[in-house]
């Protein structure tokens, strides 16, 4: 890294206390129209930058990556997901990739009880039926849904949201079981109550809730395939606040469609910003657009770890939250 101001250059529009604290201490060239880069873009800004602020909406390939100029050294991802970046280009051409872990834990988390409640008690349902004026008033045998206490939650991806989500569930009356690649430590499972499921087939036979907190990676790529959408009841109920590319959404769309599963909360898509026209169409599924973690609060803090990371780089250190390919 020079010994001069680095030049930043950051993708999307963040926060302006962010892009404030950016300008005093970097040299930083922003994005004012919020408009994500086209590839373009991005490849002119890989051949000026010192250090790229990408996000989720930028894919960092390896086409990308070719064109880097010789003083790109540094990736600072605005967000925990990585799956936007070719890491092994990146680490072949010598660039370091830091994201910022940690900080959207709790705001994704109550996002996914936040969907679970919303898709259980039909609560997108009867808020459109108030838009549309046709609500006659209260019947004894309308828009019923399903009490959440006493049901049983499987956790996919028993990370730092995995147990934050389980947290709360304890606090809804849930029973909580989870399918992790690794075992959590006991002393974890004792504090969250958490069952472990070697088998993600057995879980999801045996679950009323399943929440998707995995991250997306060549592994987890359609981890909920046809065959094990299948698998569960039908009185079930998904919610996805990870990823889209985790879930075989053409599978689940038409299973929704055709009451194999009983619901869904989607908050990420397979192919977003583009959402699947036939999922628009059903009662039985709330939509949101990729909004998990969007608070004020967590966006300034996902920000301040960026700085944290740049500077770090800058000053010669190891900054820390460095990616390792195979860490996620």
């Amino acid at each position: 890294m020079p010994s001069r101001k680095p030049l930043v250059v950051v993708t999307r529009k963040l926060p302006e206390p962010i892009e404030t604290r950016m300008m005093e201490l970097f040299e930083t060239r922003l994005n004012r129209d919020d408009a994500p880069m086209t590839q373009t873009q991005l490849i002119a800004a890989v051949r000026d930058a010192d250090v790229l602020v990408p996000t989720v909406t930028d894919r960092i390939d390896a086409a990308v990556l070719a064109q880097a100029g010789p003083n790109l050294r540094l990736i600072a991802s605005f967000g925990t997901g990585v799956d936007h970046i070719d890491l092994a280009t990146a680490r072949q051409r010598g660039i370091t990739v830091t994201n910022t872990p940690g900080v959207l834990t709790e705001d994704t988390a109550d996002m996914t009880m936040a969907l679970i409640l919303a898709v259980a008690r039909r609560l997108a349902e009867g808020e459109r039926l108030i838009r549309a004026g046709v609500w006659q008033g209260w019947g004894p045998t309308f828009m019923l849904g399903h009490r959440i206490s006493g049901k049983r939650l499987g956790i996919i991806g028993m990370g730092r949201i995995g147990q934050a989500v389980a947290r709360r569930a304890r606090g809804f009356g849930l029973s909580v079981h989870y399918h992790n690649r690794r075992r959590v430590p006991e002393e974890t499972e004792h504090e969250l109550e958490a069952t472990y499921w070697e088998s993600l087939d057995q879980m999801l036979a045996h679950m009323d809730i399943i929440s998707v907190n995995c991250p997306h990676t060549p592994a987890t790529y359609h981890l909920l395939s046809a065959r094990r959408l299948k698998l569960m009841r039908p009185h079930a109920i998904l919610v996805n606040t990870a990823r889209g590319e985790v879930i075989d959404e053409n599978t689940l769309t038409r299973m929704l469609a055709a009451r194999e599963i009983a619901g869904a909360g989607l908050d990420v898509f397979e192919h977003e910003p583009a959402v699947n026209p036939k999922l628009l169409r059903l009662d039985n599924v709330v939509l949101l657009p990729h909004m998990g973690s969007a608070t004020l609060e967590g966006r300034i803090d996902m920000g301040e770890k960026v700085i944290i990371n740049i500077k770090t780089f800058a000053d010669g250190h190891r900054p820390p939250d460095r990616v390792l390919e195979g860490m996620l």
